[in-house]
């Protein structure tokens, strides 16, 4: 399968685009340089420099320490045409330590033995690497069978894995394999045929958000919220649990033995995705790290607003010892069981609030995996209102009442706007500053008439946190103090509601 084919019109806008990161000095890499490598690119760049790869194969066991660009001089690692530039073979392709503020664009890298890209601490767990961007990549064809990643991250912190592929991963490693990172965001990858894992986040891991991917075969649990750590390898070092407040958004599963398994994690969120077809079972609830005295079991977790559409399965879900399946939310998800007619609902550890049992979702077409419903759906407005995901698979914004799955099934009648979707309705706008913020933002919102006004705070898993207006108010804009000085840090939702309107922004608390 070919990711990012190639064209003219491709190559042109990819050197249009250069130029918009050049700060410094561009270091070329490859034919007509004197320079043949990354480790030697990286020993000359500054903050703001441009490392520009010719397209052509280059040896991997590429060994990079304290690589760092600033937040005003990001350095950045560019491939001059988009998957030309081809990183083969070595135990790693390339090996990041301590590296700060550093984006990746548009390499292949295939055929490692160990992992594929490797970025990490080093070892020194107050010294975490940290703003990584990794853009357009590819990631293939591992030549190992046991425990290695397409892409290992370890002790890596405020990272983003966007609009990557990866293919054929070992069939002992992940896709994607974090140990104790925090604060990342994988979105709008794709994942085929992957070995244990498509993405597992554990030793410590959390404000992760896994958002708008699409999930094909991906071994014996797509998604491992959680896992095994050994004691010295949590980041930090005293962390109670394996993996917490991770955000699962949005996405497509397609196969593999479970897409879904909660491993020792906690506050974890599983909201408007669609599974299709797992083997064996579709949400696995398991607690690998015992010791009741440190580790939190797995628990306070939720699955809500999912579609789940089965095939000849002996349960839905399987629980494991040492778990507290009784502290799980269930809500609002559609299951359909298209092998047996008189089957009569999942098999789940807690009633599963306003779900929909046999009612098949009308997916576009089934079989060429188009998985997008419409309006006549029986998913589509049905969903639990929550603050998020805000955005659905395609990344249009959820309609109010929003639809349950990963395609919003009335997008052309949405209520609900994402910061992504441009400009709001006339006179009507939300927003707040700062974002992020540690203790207080200001919330400005704009009404083009007289109404009545609801603005309220949500968290992460779609409760009321506060409310700070319920009243009529005028036209204009109006500006409010909202206090979060005694809220945790992560990932909240700001929501204003009108007559015959909403919108929902999201807010960032940072401690």
């Amino acid at each position: 399968m070919t990711r990012f084919p190639e064209s003219p019109i491709r190559r042109m806008l990819l050197l249009y685009w250069i130029p918009a990161w050049l700060s410094a000095h561009v270091l070329t890499v490859g034919i007509g340089s004197d320079i043949d490598n990354l480790s030697s690119a990286a020993g000359r760049a500054v903050p703001g420099d441009t490392v520009l790869f010719r397209s052509g194969v280059y040896d991997g066991d590429q060994f990079i320490k304290n690589l760092r660009g600033t937040a005003d001089g990001w350095i950045s690692i560019l491939s001059e045409a988009e998957g030309e530039a081809v990183i083969r073979g070595g135990g790693e392709a390339w090996h990041f330590i301590d590296a700060e503020y550093v984006r990746i664009r548009g390499f292949t890298f295939e055929r490692q033995s160990g992992n594929g890209v490797n970025a990490d601490d080093g070892g020194d767990y107050s010294t975490p690497s940290h703003h990584l961007v990794f853009e357009r990549c590819t990631f293939r064809d591992m030549e190992s069978e046991g425990n290695s990643d397409l892409l290992k991250l370890s002790g890596v912190d405020a990272f983003e894995v966007r609009e990557c592929a990866f293919f054929n991963g070992s069939s002992g490693g992940s896709g994607i394999d974090m140990v104790g990172c925090h604060n990342g965001m994988i979105r709008g990858n794709r994942f085929e045929n992957m070995g244990s894992n498509a993405i597992q986040a554990k030793g410590g891991s959390s404000f992760v958000r896994i958002e708008r991917n699409f999930f094909r075969d991906c071994g014996d649990r797509t998604l491992n919220l959680g896992g095994s750590t050994d004691l010295e390898f949590f980041r930090p070092i005293d962390a109670s649990y394996e993996a917490a407040e991770l955000t699962v958004f949005s996405n497509i599963f397609v196969g593999s033995e479970a897409p879904v398994a909660y491993v020792g994690c906690v506050r974890t969120d599983v909201t408007n995705n669609t599974i299709v077809r797992p083997g064996k079972w579709a949400v696995r609830i398991l607690q690998e790290t015992v010791d009741p005295s440190r580790f939190a079991s797995c628990g306070d977790n939720r699955f809500v607003n999912n579609i789940v559409y089965l095939g000849d399965l002996d349960t839905e879900t399987n629980i494991g010892p040492d778990t507290r399946p009784e502290s799980f939310t269930f809500s609002h998800n559609l299951w359909f069981n298209r092998e047996d007619s008189e089957w009569q609902g999942p098999d789940i550890p807690v009633p599963d609030q306003d779900m929909i049992v046999e009612s098949d979702p009308r997916f576009a077409d089934l079989d060429q995996g188009d998985f997008r419903i419409d309006s006549a759906s029986p998913a589509a407005g049905k969903g639990l209102e929550v603050a998020e995901p805000d955005s659905d698979y395609f990344g249009r914004p959820f309609s109010f009442p929003r639809s349950i799955g990963a395609v919003e099934g009335n997008a052309g009648e949405t209520g609900i706007e994402s910061e992504l979707s441009g400009p709001t309705a006339a006179g009507f706008s939300l927003s707040n500053f700062p974002n992020p913020f540690n203790a207080s933002t200001v919330i400005r919102f704009t009404i083009p008439s007289r109404s009545h006004v609801s603005l309220k705070v949500f968290d992460i898993r779609g409760r009321e946190a506060c409310r700070l207006v319920d009243a009529i108010l005028p036209a204009g804009p109006h500006l409010v103090l909202f206090d979060g000085s005694g809220f945790d840090s992560g990932v909240y939702g700001c929501r204003i509601q009108t007559e015959g309107r909403v919108e929902v922004r999201k807010m960032l608390v940072v401690k």
